[in-house]
């Protein structure tokens, strides 16, 4: 069996980063899966459809809210037992957790099927729009399994000295889907339908491998027979429910712009919100990419009790932050016209909105990295309060303050300025918590 030497290493910038590149490249792939998705069919469709996934993104961001629960939720509760030597315990849990994610997956299929048709009917979308809504979302629900599966192998395998593998099936994943994209929109024309199915099996291949994976009995982590234990599966949920809130409320804030730019733009200024989203949407894969990296570190240390190590971890987080949030703001301002114009042609009003907003939008950037890390890291402490009340806030309460607020004095520039406003309000909130609770966790 693998042991946990990998933790015994000093905490240094190089060992860090074996930790945190491949996640970072993985997050960023998997960003990758929506954009290119949004890619080819505004370029082969057109705006229109571009503008329908979206308005689907808020019953999509459901599935992923629940999925990104019992991954991050659990990974930090089974961690923290293999801090503690209670290998086999974390074993049986962790087979337990898989279980329950197949089952919710299930649900939420079918679920899903039974509401969407009623959830755009009361939008008032012209009929292409709602016509592309139905065809995208009802071929994307089919892979609620795999995706659930795919957001847990992933941390899993990480958490298990695996971030290689785990990079190299988001790679893979992202390659097919790119190539079926191309196959499906180009060559076969199968529309918006052909996207929603391309992502679904790029996600795939990921629950693929890690049943492969996770079945050998020599891997640090691997199926055992499952013994439920209600209190692992509340522990999971209630220490995930912070990333899960930051998941769903940020598909009722996605349906908020949505709403608010129909109001003041029309459709196509839903397809410019889509655009910006895009962006920040990659920029903020490379901070969740490092949290992702960085969590089972800091499980482990803490179940061990290392406060040493612990404070130079978070310290150099800070740093390595402080470098990644200065080179994205930097490139999203460089890039505007050129990110723009992959999506939407110079002539397209769409263009027009979308470059003007990612000018504004930008500025969450040199804030988006703390929070992000913030709740990531007090996930990891098992104290998902804490971070239930960071990402709640940052994701629902000040963007909603922001979003009711600001557009009516300034219109369509109040939108864009909402982002910003609130992650910098966030970010206050954020650095109190840390400065709070640094004596308890010894940080």
């Amino acid at each position: 069996m693998e042991d946990t030497n990998v933790y015994g290493k000093p905490v240094t910038l190089k060992n860090i980063l074996k930790f945190a590149v491949p996640t970072i490249a993985m997050t960023v792939f998997m960003s990758f899966y929506t954009m290119v998705d949004g890619l080819f069919v505004s370029n082969f469709i057109g705006t229109d459809a571009l503008s329908a996934i979206n308005l689907t993104a808020p019953v999509i961001q459901l599935v992923t809210a629940i999925s990104t629960m019992l991954a991050t939720g659990g990974s930090a509760v089974i961690m923290k037992k293999m801090g503690e030597q209670k290998h086999r315990e974390a074993t049986e849990d962790f087979t337990s957790l898989i279980l329950v994610n197949v089952l919710a997956g299930l649900a939420m299929w079918g679920i899903g099927h039974a509401a969407m048709g009623h959830i755009f009917a009361g939008m008032g979308l012209s009929a292409d729009v709602a016509g592309y809504c139905m065809e995208y979302l009802g071929r994307y629900l089919w892979f609620t399994v795999p995706i659930l599966l795919m957001n847990n192998f992933t941390l899993y395998m990480i958490a298990s000295g695996k971030a290689t593998l785990s990079l190299i099936c988001s790679v893979a994943g992202g390659v097919l889907n790119m190539a079926l994209d191309y196959i499906f929109l180009a060559v076969l024309g199968m529309g918006i339908r052909g996207a929603a199915i391309a992502t679904g099996l790029g996600y795939s291949v990921t629950a693929v491998v890690g049943l492969a994976v996770f079945s050998r009995k020599q891997n640090l982590l691997h199926f055992a027979r499952p013994v439920f234990r209600p209190k692992v599966l509340a522990n999971a949920a209630s220490n995930g429910c912070s990333e899960m809130a930051t998941a769903l409320v940020t598909g009722i804030i996605t349906m908020m712009f949505n709403w608010t730019m129909l109001q003041y733009v029309g459709e196509h200024g839903v397809a410019a919100v889509t655009i910006i989203m895009y962006v920040l949407m990659f920029a903020s894969s490379l901070y969740s990419g490092y949290s992702y990296g960085v969590a089972p570190m800091l499980s482990f240390y803490y179940g061990e009790k290392n406060h040493e190590k612990l404070k130079k971890l978070v310290g150099a987080s800070l740093k390595i932050i402080s470098v990644i949030s200065a080179v994205t703001v930097f490139a999203s301002f460089a890039l505007t016209h050129p990110l723009v114009s992959i999506f939407a042609r110079p002539d397209n009003p769409v263009y027009g909105l979308a470059v003007a907003g990612n000018r504004i939008c930008t500025i969450a950037l040199c804030f988006i990295g703390f929070n992000i890390f913030a709740s990531g890291m007090f996930t990891a402490l098992s104290n998902g309060a804490v971070s239930a009340i960071l990402a709640f806030s940052r994701s629902f309460v000040f963007m909603l303050a922001a979003m009711l607020v600001l557009p009516r004095f300034l219109g369509v520039t109040g939108i864009w300025l909402a982002t910003p406003a609130a992650e910098l309000m966030a970010l206050a909130l954020s650095f109190g918590m840390f400065f709070m609770y640094r004596k308890r966790y010894g940080y």
